[in-house]
């Protein structure tokens, strides 16, 4: 393999499996109980017992530890980080306890590169110390997301400050006390060239003018926080909270999903490896028609395929991560595509075979498997929906064949780039 991990990754990843051994895997179902005792609207008191055991031993920000000045470090590369959050993507609540879980990480990333001295000072340091969390409300409930341009959400200039109108949702973890900014994406010029008419900015979540409106659920699963719409009706802040420049947030929408991508599929494929876990262990415990199910020649194909597409899709992740710490995430936007298709859907079909060999248990509440499933499910939509991660790849494939190849048909009697052979060298 073309790439290493360091010396310093080695042993962090170390250290984190420690702890996910010594105070994640011993606490998980006493988190779980307390969670759905308060109704997933508030997060259990043993989170922050959780979170101050991280501190102390110096698992906080591991993807941006150099801009918390009580952990200080060098910032771990892609490839170091992917073992990291796969060991945390085995629990739900794991990328939390060590303040690395989205949408935070990926917004703290933002507000880092992009906001004034003011933001990083009221908004960014307290997510770094764990203190609040944020939201990213980019999608909306009437236009076709997928396609980041579509937004209609509006973001206009008046004198000192900005004022916001319009709807969004799934803007996840927004209803959680805990939540006090929102980082929205919105139209500040509709005039402008296509990809130079959005902007993004934050947003306090007491702003006047910020309401809640619908609570979708996901698979009917109500997640700490939710996925709400949320109603901007003239909400006004400060100018210098816009981040970047005018014009520059579908740019920095697609800077913030890169990095995102990779840790969804990071996390995922620690999903995967904990559903063969659970399914290996199913199938050890129960008998049927006179044998263990693990057994069964059927079962064994499962456990079979199941470890090559893991291993598969983890070499995959890993060398996109080693593609984006040396030749840049727009050079690796093939890489990152096919990996946020690929992914999710192997940890789907893992999750299924689990789900199969617990039999009714396995879409129940008593395993984490039905939630482990709904979760991945929305990986194929968030973070941009699978056709267009695939029609990327393919328009950059087809690129390679026809430098001067359009999506759209040329206007007619246009002069049109020669076929390529068919055997003509790849």
């Amino acid at each position: 393999m073309p790439y290493q991990f360091t010396p310093q990754g080695e042993a962090l990843l170390d250290d984190v499996v420690q702890f996910m051994d010594d105070h994640i895997y011993p606490n998980e179902a006493q988190y779980e109980s307390e969670a759905e005792e308060l109704g997933h609207a508030e997060d259990p008191a043993l989170l922050d017992v959780l979170k101050a055991s991280a501190r102390e031993r110096g698992l906080w920000n591991l993807f941006l530890p150099h801009l918390d000045p009580s952990h200080p470090g060098t910032k771990l590369s892609n490839l170091d980080y992917a073992p990291i959050s796969e060991e945390l993507g085995k629990v739900t609540f794991a990328p939390e306890v060590l303040n690395c879980s989205a949408p935070d990480t990926g917004n703290m990333e933002i507000l880092n590169a992009y906001g004034s001295e003011a933001v990083k000072r009221d908004w960014l340091a307290p997510l770094l110390h764990g203190d609040i969390r944020s939201a990213f409300s980019m999608t909306e409930p009437d236009v076709a997301s997928s396609d980041a341009t579509n937004i209609e959400l509006r973001i206009e200039r008046v004198g000192d400050e900005y004022v916001l109108n319009g709807h969004k949702w799934f803007s996840s973890g927004a209803m959680r006390p805990r939540c006090k900014v929102l980082i929205v994406m919105g139209k500040t010029n509709p005039n402008a060239p296509r990809h130079l008419q959005q902007s993004m900015i934050v947003v306090p979540r007491d702003a006047p003018g910020v309401s809640i409106g619908r609570q979708p659920h996901v698979f009917g699963y109500d997640h700490v926080g939710g996925h709400p719409e949320i109603i901007y009706d003239n909400v006004r802040v400060p100018a210098d909270h816009l981040l970047g420049e005018e014009g520059g947030g579908f740019a920095i929408s697609q800077a913030r999903l890169g990095p995102g991508r990779i840790h969804h599929c990071m996390r995922v494929i620690g999903v995967a490896e904990r559903a063969l876990a659970l399914m290996i262990d199913r199938s050890l415990r129960r008998s049927t028609f006179g044998s263990l199910v693990a057994q069964k020649g059927l079962v064994q194909d499962w456990i079979a395929e199941s470890r090559i597409e893991i291993d598969m899709a983890r070499e995959y992740v890993f060398r996109t991560a080693h593609l984006m710490d040396t030749v840049g995430n727009k050079a690796a936007a093939t890489e990152i595509a096919g990996i946020k298709v690929a992914v999710p859907n192997m940890a789907l079909r893992v999750i299924d075979r689990a789900i199969q060999v617990h039999g009714g248990a396995g879409v129940t509440q008593y395993t984490p498997l039905a939630s482990m499933w709904a979760s991945a499910r929305t990986l194929r939509i968030a973070d941009g929906p699978d056709e267009v991660h695939k029609m990327t790849i393919a328009r950059r494939e087809i690129l390679r064949r026809s430098p001067t190849f359009r999506m759209h048909p040329a206007p007619a009697g246009a002069r049109t780039e020669p076929e390529p052979q068919p055997f003509a060298r790849p």
